[in-house]
């Protein structure tokens, strides 16, 4: 009787230790009863009819990452390259993780793959290497949308490296360095072409500038010879009215002037090296005296015909 009472007691404490389960944080367990599922664990302690229910599938419920393997990718223009990346996803409902597709992440890393060679196969190089955002967003669109069913979803999806063969890499290199070497010749004539103009421009200023001084002097000088004229007519006019009034020291004046002006003329003269002349100053006082006297002569017959 009493070996009776122990075994039910063991037995009582076996089903109840088959009963309670323990769930830890970030994970959900599937319950199923004979087979079929029938209820999901969330963390904590919870319980099952023990030898009825039994755990089915534990299932991780944090944000996962897979690594994409690297494969061969052929580009819209049959450029060949290697691709590899990542995919973060989190199993937002434990029921349909478990039982709407069969290892779910064998079917992730798949679906990634398949859709990586769809995406960037209807790309030019050019594009693939420039515009791995857009290529980002497609993928995830895509691949979220296929997971959804599954109680899936697909935060991110990053392309890691793209590598293309080394021929192209070699063949790209040397187009960047011709391009570069095309922009830095078109920068170089630009430089030419701009200092060009600033000089152009320079020598039409300084040419704008010598014209208007030569303006100003050729002005000035004629508004000089308008004012010598004026003052050498002036000067005719005191000593013609002084000759006519008889004034003999005028003529005097007037005369003497005129016979310096010739000489300063005369021994100016390139084509003259020796000049031949009475150039004492008593002859040149002799001649004025000589003019004078004929003035004064000329004044006295004109006088006594008009008396």
């Amino acid at each position: 009787m009493g070996e009776f009472v122990i075994a039910l007691v063991v037995l009582a404490v076996i089903i109840v230790i088959l009963g309670v389960k323990r769930v830890p944080q970030g994970y959900e367990y599937t319950v199923e009863r004979f087979g079929r599922y029938t209820k999901t664990l969330t963390p904590g302690l919870n319980l099952i009819m023990p030898v009825i229910d039994t755990v089915g599938a534990k299932l991780n419920m944090m944000e996962t990452v897979l690594d994409v393997p690297s494969q061969e990718i052929i580009t819209k223009d049959n450029a060949m390259v290697q691709v590899d990346g990542v995919v973060f996803y989190q199993v937002l409902n434990a029921a349909r993780a478990a039982y709407e597709v069969n290892q779910l992440q064998i079917a992730i890393l798949n679906l990634t793959t398949t859709n990586i060679r769809t995406v960037m196969g209807s790309m030019d190089l050019d594009e693939v290497l420039s515009e791995r955002d857009q290529i980002n967003t497609r993928l995830l669109t895509v691949v979220d949308e296929a997971t959804t069913p599954w109680g899936v979803k697909v935060t991110r999806i990053e392309i890691k490296d793209i590598t293309p063969p080394r021929d192209l890499v070699d063949s790209m290199a040397r187009q960047m360095k011709a391009e570069r070497e095309k922009r830095a010749a078109i920068l170089e004539a630009e430089g030419k072409r701009q200092a060009a103009i600033l000089e152009a421009e320079g020598q039409k200023q300084s040419a704008i500038l010598e014209a208007e001084g030569q303006k100003e002097a050729a002005f000035r000088e004629a508004e000089a010879r308008e004012r010598l004229a004026e003052a050498e007519a002036k000067a005719t006019t005191m000593v013609s009215e002084a000759i006519a009034k008889g004034d003999i020291t005028a003529i005097n004046y007037f005369v003497a002037q005129k016979y310096t002006e010739a000489l300063a003329q005369i021994a100016s003269a390139e084509n003259q090296k020796i000049i031949m002349m009475p150039l004492e100053a008593s002859s040149l006082i002799g001649s004025v005296a000589g003019i004078g006297e004929i003035a004064r002569q000329a004044f006295a017959s004109n006088s006594k015909e008009t008396r």
